[in-house]
């Protein structure tokens, strides 16, 4: 499990997360493996309508995938799944859990990442000590119910902007329906990386595709 203050966690966090996607957990599984055989070195397992028992049994088979690329491995919405099955952390969208309580449970050495729509969401979120903020829906996007507000390019640039006049040091992940076309926007606003579903699932060029992001990356940060 890595710490927060690691180079290396702070070195992936930087940049590409992967959402899994498939209609069964083997199909979860099959595209989580192939994502971080192309590189991807940050994933998500988000699981929907499934019992506990088969997301406990899923989480520690994308476990042993992530163990084998060295890939941080999170869970989706669920802290005792993410504890359970020795994830290193979670991702709470936000109906979910708060993140004071998700610390108490999970203590200090998981990374705890939260959704937000706004920069008071972005504002709370700080003060309840999250790693990471998950900003979007960037647009729509089809592997969310009740989607938030659609935020666009100027909608990412303005809580961006108000981020940094507040001071505000904390990771901003983009996230919700980027495709590839919008990945140069979406760093140029200035977030510090982005996260992916489709756009990575059922592909033959992943690794083509993870090598731009990771270009377009680089390139926004020594601008």
């Amino acid at each position: 499990m890595y710490k927060v203050e690691d180079k290396m966690y702070q070195e992936k966090l930087e940049g590409l997360q992967y959402i899994s996607q498939g209609q069964t957990p083997q199909e979860h599984l099959k595209n989580i493996g192939e994502v971080c055989e192309a590189g991807c070195r940050w994933v998500q397992l988000r699981l929907k309508d499934v019992d506990i028992a088969t997301y406990l049994n899923t989480a520690i088979k994308c476990r042993e995938v992530c163990d084998q690329y060295g890939a941080i491995m999170i869970i989706n919405d669920n802290v005792s799944i993410a504890k359970a099955s020795q994830a290193d952390g979670v991702h709470l969208g936000l109906s979910d859990m708060s993140p004071v309580e998700a610390r108490k449970i999970l203590g200090g050495n998981y990374i705890i990442g939260r959704t937000a729509n706004t920069i008071e969401d972005c504002l709370q979120h700080i003060k309840d000590n999250v790693d990471y903020i998950g900003l979007g829906p960037f647009r729509y996007t089809a592997t969310k119910m009740n989607l938030s507000p659609i935020l666009g390019v100027e909608g990412y640039e303005k809580i961006v902007s108000d981020l940094r006049i507040k001071k505000a040091n904390i990771p901003v992940i983009a996230i919700g329906g980027i495709e590839k076309e919008d990945i140069e926007n979406v760093f140029e606003v200035g977030v510090d990386g982005v996260a992916v579903s489709g756009m990575l699932t059922n592909q033959v060029d992943l690794e083509e595709k993870i090598g731009y992001i990771r270009m377009l990356m680089k390139k926004a940060i020594n601008k």
